[in-house]
């Protein structure tokens, strides 16, 4: 059952409201069989829910009624429809007038009551106004608006469903092929995979079942577009993670992946826990795993090698099959890290791979740039560093022994003589004494090269790192000529000037003029002072709770001392951070806050006593200077003047053990 003949079912219904009613019912009683068919079988035949094909329904009906009565764009229309009896209602806002000049905009009274008893004149009520004709004139006018507001809603309801499977392997049967393109179903869409995401050389056939890798998924006009891929490396992620149940449990992991489609790939994997071989786990028992893997993937070749932490040795190991003989690193600040492996001669050709693919899959891999050398090409390279370069002149003649077998195996291999492998590892071991020379020898330079770079930046103002090198006033060429080379402060300016300024000077345009132009604007530059920024002191949120009770429990005689008009005592107790208080517990000292006039005077009387106890007549000058010795000391030990904000004077806060009321006493007295 079509969806044309759902409302052929309703239009036939709504024609016979004049026969008879036994043949009513008799229709009825079908229009509801019929009526709830359709409406499934619209649900099932698009994959959407009965909510999403009901407002279609209905939003399609409101723009049927508004071409028919041709009801202006601002009028509130809505639609019901009843799908137990199949009625359809139109329900349409109007003024409520006494009397209808305009039908489509305005209602009697009496009509607005059906639905709106509180209706009254000059209100905008909602009425019922359903055309008598409306089932057949809706069947012929709704079709087309509904059948789009459905496909528009199976493509949105397909964009959800791949969007979210975006990043994840799907089976698909092929539908179509050209040349630029592969259509492959994925069961309600389809997808496209194009010629440069296919694997070369493979071939496909229509109704065949393959796997793919979804790429991307982006909305269009005429619905999702779902890109797929079999040659990115994460298909072969998800494949071995499919194939692989330790992968799955996250009992081996992949720690790198490297592929190049149709010939050659490698993945690096790691045991996360004792005692299971990753390398194993992969291959599985006479190559099973894996072998399904590479005929899924048209017979490309799969590497699985154990990662390890030590570059060296993952960089052997990721140029397998091939064996090597050395890895010697070199991380340089301008190159980035350079590895030399030096490989037997007869692995040369393997460790490079056809076309190099051996090769770039193994810098992939690990991330180094890897300089491939033959053990005699590398003896060969290392014996004329130490028979030319002065520099090595050392270690020449710590090798003097060495170097006469090297340069006899060498002349062996040259003439074309079989050279036996114990000659192979003396000339291993001399390249690798010497690759360790020049590692050393770098390692140096660098160190070297750091400590220069730190005096450099010591005489570089700070804001110089911080200010645009446009803000510098320099000349437009000049400054074009540095910005496109990449500096964008004058810092970085004036540290490549100290470090090498023939590197500025390489510049195309930029000559000695142009130079010592730059150099001299860029001195001269008054570059604003470093802003300090304030520190923020940390403040508590919560006070000791037994100090919070002695603060309330002193601080109560004060208050009813203050409501009698008596002066509060000198002692008062001051709320304190948690950490001061917490500090003041363990070490049990009290505070005492006092006003700062009272304190002065106990100072300037403990002063006179000492006077007193001295037994000799001081000048002025003594007594001053003994004052004030005696205020710092006695300050400095237990005291602290803070403004009091309920005093509103200054106060003195000062510190006393327990167990010594009694000298506090005769301090403050």
């Amino acid at each position: 059952m079509g969806f044309t003949h759902f409302f052929c079912v309703y239009a036939a219904i709504r024609d016979v409201q004049t026969e008879k009613d036994d043949a009513l019912a008799r229709i009825v009683s079908t229009m509801k069989s019929e009526l709830t068919l359709a409406f499934n079988e619209i649900t099932e035949r698009f994959g959407l829910t009965s909510e999403t094909v009901m407002e279609a329904l209905e939003a399609a009906l409101v723009s049927a009624y508004r071409r028919s009565v041709n009801a202006p764009g601002t009028q509130i229309v809505e639609s019901k429809i009843d799908l137990e009896t199949g009625d359809v209602q139109i329900l349409a806002e109007k003024e409520v007038v006494d009397s209808v000049q305009n039908p489509q905009t305005e209602t009697l009274l009496e009509e607005a009551h059906k639905l709106n008893s509180e209706a009254e004149l000059g209100d905008m009520a909602v009425v019922e106004d359903t055309p008598p004709d409306f089932g057949r004139v809706a069947a012929q006018t709704a079709k087309q608006v509904i059948l789009q507001r459905l496909r528009e809603a199976e493509r949105d309801a397909q964009y959800e469903e791949f969007v979210e499977r975006e990043g994840d392997m799907v089976h698909g049967t092929v539908h179509s092929i050209t040349p630029q393109a592969v259509t492959v179903g994925l069961g309600r869409a389809e997808a496209i995979l194009p010629r440069n995401q296919q694997i070369p050389r493979e071939q496909f056939h229509v109704r065949d079942r393959i796997r793919v890798y979804v790429l991307e998924v982006r909305k269009s006009s005429r619905g999702p577009v779902i890109v797929v891929s079999r040659t990115h490396p994460n298909m072969l992620r998800r494949l071995l993670e499919m194939e692989v149940p330790e992968i799955n449990q996250g009992l081996v992991e992949i720690k790198a992946i490297a592929r190049e489609a149709g010939k050659r790939s490698k993945v690096a994997v790691a045991a996360m826990r004792d005692g299971i071989d990753p390398v194993g786990a992969c291959v599985g028992m006479r190559g099973v795993r894996i072998q399904s893997i590479v005929r899924d993937l048209n017979d490309e070749k799969i590497d699985v090698i154990e990662w390890n932490s030590d570059p060296a040795t993952f960089i052997a190991k990721a140029l397998s099959p091939a064996r090597v003989s050395g890895v010697f690193l070199d991380e340089e600040l301008d190159r980035g890290k350079t590895a030399s492996v030096v490989v037997p001669e007869d692995q040369l050709s393997l460790a490079i791979g056809r076309a190099g693919v051996n090769a770039r899959l193994g810098a992939r891999l690990t991330g180094w740039r890897i300089d491939i050398k033959s053990l005699t090409e590398a003896a060969s390279e290392s014996l004329h560093r130490l028979q030319t370069n002065e520099e090595f002149t050392d270690q020449a003649a710590q090798e003097a022994e060495v170097l006469p077998q090297v340069e006899t195996i060498l002349a062996k291999k040259a003439e074309g003589r079989p050279v036996m492998p114990e000659e192979y590892q003396v000339l291993g071991g001399f390249v690798g004494r010497v690759q360790e020379e020049i590692r050393g020898r770098r390692l140096a330079e660098r160190k070297e090269r750091m400590a220069k770079l730190e005096e450099i930046r010591e005489t570089i103002p700070v804001m110089a790192y911080q200010t645009p090198l446009e803000d510098i006033g320099l000349k437009t060429r000049v400054f074009n000529l540095l910005n496109e080379a990449g500096y964008e402060t004058a810092g970085k300016v004036l540290e490549q000037l100290g470090v090498d300024e023939d590197k500025i000077l390489a510049l195309q345009g930029f000559g000695p003029k142009s130079l010592r132009e730059a150099r001299e604007t860029l001195v001269s530059f008054e570059y604003p002072e470093p802003i300090e920024e304030p520190i923020e002191e940390e403040v508590p949120e919560e006070i000791d709770a037994e100090v919070e009770v002695e603060a309330i429990e002193e601080a109560a005689p004060e208050e009813a001392e203050a409501a009698e008009g008596v002066e509060p005592e000198a002692e008062l107790v001051e709320e304190l951070p948690v950490a001061e208080v917490e500090a003041e517990v363990e070490a049990e000292v009290e505070e005492e806050v006092v006003p700062a006039e009272i304190e002065e005077e106990a100072i300037i009387e403990k002063a006179a006593d000492l006077f007193v106890e001295e037994g000799a007549e001081k000048s002025e000058e003594e007594r001053l200077e003994i004052l004030d010795k005696e205020a710092k000391k006695t300050r400095a030990r237990s005291r602290v003047v803070e403004y009091d904000p309920e005093l509103g004077e200054m106060v003195v806060k000062r510190r006393r053990k327990r167990d010594q009321e009694d000298e506090w006493e005769e301090l403050k007295g």
